[in-house]
C-alpha cells in the first residue's frame, strides 16, 4: 500500500513538472510573438539586401590580354615557320598598312606537328617544335599592334598520332592506312582524339588567342570506298541507329558540339573550317559533314570556297578562271543554308589568294589583286563581310583593296 501511494505521488510530480514551463510559455506568449514578428521583419530586410542572383556568374579564363573583335574579320594564314621566323614582322606589316586586322595561326598543323615545344611531360612534348619560340610573347605583339589572333588546330588528319596510337586510326593488312599524298588519319569516331585536340585547344586559349579554329574535322576524302577494306574502331558510335553514312556525320558533329562546350570558360570562339561543297548537299556521305549540323554548333563557319577546288559547278565549266561568278553562286546557296537555322554561325569563308598550275596543261591563270578583289566584291554584295586569304607560303598579293 505505501509503495502504490508513493508511485502515485512520484507521477503528480512528474505531471506538475511538465505543466509549470508550458504555463510559463503561455503567459509569456504575448512578448514572445512580438519579439518573433520584429526578428522576421529584420531578416527579410536583410535578406533583401543580400539578395542573390538566381544564377551566379560562370567562371571565364582570363589569358590578361585584351583584343576587341574587329568590326569584320579580315584575316590571313599564318604558318608556324612565319610566325616564328622573319617573315612575321612583313605579315604584320600587311595588316598594317591594309584593311586587313586578323590572322589564322598554326598552333596543330597539317602533319600534327604543334608549332611550338611544349613543356616537359607534355602529351604533345615529342610533337612540338620550336617554330614559335614563345607563343605569349607573339600573341603580345599581336595585342600591341591591335592584330586580332585565331589559333588553327588541324584535328582528324594527323600523321603524327597516327604513327603513334594505330589504334586511333585506320589500319589495312595491319599496317597504318595512308592516303596518295603519304598522310594518315585518325578515327573521329574515338573520343580519346578528341580530347587530345580539345585539350590543346584551352592551351591556346590560356595563351590568349580569341579563337579556336578546327580545320579537318572530317574522316578521309572517299571514305565511303574504303569502308570495308580499312579495319578501326567505331566505339561509342557502334550501336547507333543509322548506316555508316550517318555514323560518320554523328560522330563528327558530335566532336564539334562538344568541343563548344568544353571551351565555353574560355572566352573565346569556336569555328570550323569545312569544304564548300558541303553546303550545296545534304551531307557529304564520306568525310562525315553535314554543314547545317555543324553550323548549329559553332561560333563561326568558314567554307573553303577557292575557285581552284571546284570542278564544273553552278553552271561554270571551269570555276578557277571566274571566281566571281563562282563566290557569287556559292554565297547565294551558303545563304539560303545558314538562313534557315534558328541561330547561324558567322560566315567567314576562305577565299583564294594562289595559283593552282595543276588544272592546266597551258599557262596557269594568274591570281591577283583583280581576282582577290573580284572574291571578295562577290562575297560583299551577298552580305558577307568577312574572310580569310588562304596562301601556303604566305605571300600575299600587293595593293589588294580588301574593302572593294
Amino acid at each position: 500500500m505505501e509503495n502504490k501511494q508513493l508511485k502515485i505521488l512520484f507521477l503528480i510530480g512528474i505531471l506538475l513538472l511538465s505543466f509549470i514551463p508550458t504555463a510559463k510559455a503561455h503567459a509569456e506568449g504575448e512578448e514572445e510573438s512580438g519579439q518573433q514578428a520584429k526578428f522576421h521583419t529584420e531578416r527579410e530586410m536583410t535578406m533583401k539586401t543580400l539578395e542573390l542572383p538566381e544564377r551566379l556568374p560562370r567562371f571565364v579564363y582570363d589569358s590578361g590580354l585584351d583584343f576587341t573583335y574587329p568590326d569584320a574579320v579580315r584575316g590571313i594564314y599564318v604558318t608556324g615557320p612565319s610566325a616564328g621566323g622573319a617573315r612575321f614582322d612583313n605579315l604584320v606589316n600587311l595588316i598594317q598598312t591594309t584593311d586587313l586586322n586578323s590572322m589564322v595561326i598554326d598552333i596543330k598543323e597539317d602533319a600534327g606537328i604543334i608549332t611550338y615545344q611544349p613543356e616537359e611531360g607534355s602529351p604533345y612534348e615529342d610533337v612540338g617544335t620550336n617554330y614559335i619560340d614563345d607563343p605569349r610573347k607573339l600573341l603580345e605583339t599581336l595585342e600591341e599592334e591591335e592584330i586580332y589572333p585565331i589559333a588553327r588546330i588541324v584535328v582528324f588528319k594527323d600523321s603524327k598520332l597516327a604513327k603513334k596510337r594505330p589504334d586511333l586510326s585506320f589500319t589495312e593488312n595491319g599496317q597504318v592506312w595512308k592516303n596518295g599524298k603519304g598522310e594518315s588519319f585518325v578515327n573521329p569516331f574515338m573520343k580519346e582524339v578528341w580530347d587530345y585536340n580539345v585539350e590543346l585547344a584551352k592551351k591556346a586559349a590560356e595563351m590568349g588567342f580569341q579563337e579556336i579554329q578546327f580545320d579537318y574535322v572530317r574522316f578521309p576524302e572517299g571514305f565511303e570506298r574504303r569502308d570495308d577494306i580499312l579495319s578501326y574502331n567505331e566505339g561509342d558510335y557502334a550501336d547507333i541507329e543509322g548506316d555508316n553514312v550517318q555514323k560518320r556525320v554523328t560522330a563528327v558533329t558530335d566532336f564539334v558540339e562538344y568541343a563548344r562546350e568544353e571551351l565555353s570558360g574560355y572566352d573565346v570562339d569556336v569555328s570550323v573550317d569545312i569544304f564548300g561543297y558541303s553546303a550545296t548537299i545534304k551531307e557529304a556521305p564520306g568525310i562525315g559533314q553535314n554543314f547545317s549540323k555543324i553550323a548549329s554548333n559553332v561560333d563561326v563557319i568558314s567554307s573553303m570556297i577557292y575557285p581552284s577546288h571546284w570542278t564544273s559547278y553552278f553552271g561554270i565549266s571551269f570555276p578557277d578562271k571566274e571566281p566571281y561568278k563562282l563566290v557569287s553562286e556559292y554565297a547565294k546557296v551558303e545563304n539560303e543554308v545558314l538562313g534557315k537555322l534558328e541561330d547561324p554561325p558567322t560566315s567567314r569563308p576562305w577565299i583564294q589568294d594562289f595559283e593552282a598550275p595543276w588544272l592546266y596543261s597551258g599557262p596557269t591563270k594568274q591570281y591577283g589583286k583583280a581576282e582577290v578583289e573580284a572574291q571578295i566584291r562577290a562575297l560583299n554584295e551577298n552580305g558577307i563581310n568577312e574572310f580569310l586569304l588562304w596562301n601556303a607560303g604566305n605571300s600575299y598579293t600587293e595593293n589588294v583593296d580588301y574593302t572593294p
